[in-house]
């Protein structure tokens, strides 16, 4: 069983219950004792500006800013070097604790010995 995770989620706001499941997936994960590392891509990469997860909105679906800040508590959350770019998201911009990093950095944490990656 791996004893790390790390989930790169591509979605956000235009596809709402696939961006909920891999926070959602990412905390239990967290909660059970996993390493776990989420990547924000693509639309997900609004999420790493204050104030973006509290506008996130899912019928009965834990608050994306609760999953996110047990992320950012326990785990480790990345924004995608380009993705940031393309939205001119620089990195005095993001919520503190996230990191902005590219495919190299990727690359290198889900070719570890032990981890499991998913993408969302």
């Amino acid at each position: 069983m791996a004893r790390s995770l790390v989930i790169k989620v591509t979605a956000g706001a235009d596809a709402p219950e696939r961006c909920n499941q891999a926070f959602t997936v990412a905390t239990a994960a967290l909660a059970s004792g996993v390493d776990v590392s989420l990547w924000l891509t693509g639309e997900s990469a609004w999420f790493a500006l204050p104030g973006r997860a509290k506008e996130f909105s899912l019928p009965h679906a834990a608050p994306l800013t609760d999953l996110l800040d047990a992320l950012l508590a326990g785990g480790r959350v990345t924004l995608c070097t380009q993705c940031a770019a393309r939205r001119n998201i620089t990195a005095d911009d993001v919520i503190d604790g996230i990191r902005i990093a590219g495919a190299p950095a990727f690359v290198e944490e889900v070719t570890a010995e032990g981890v499991q990656a998913l993408v969302y």
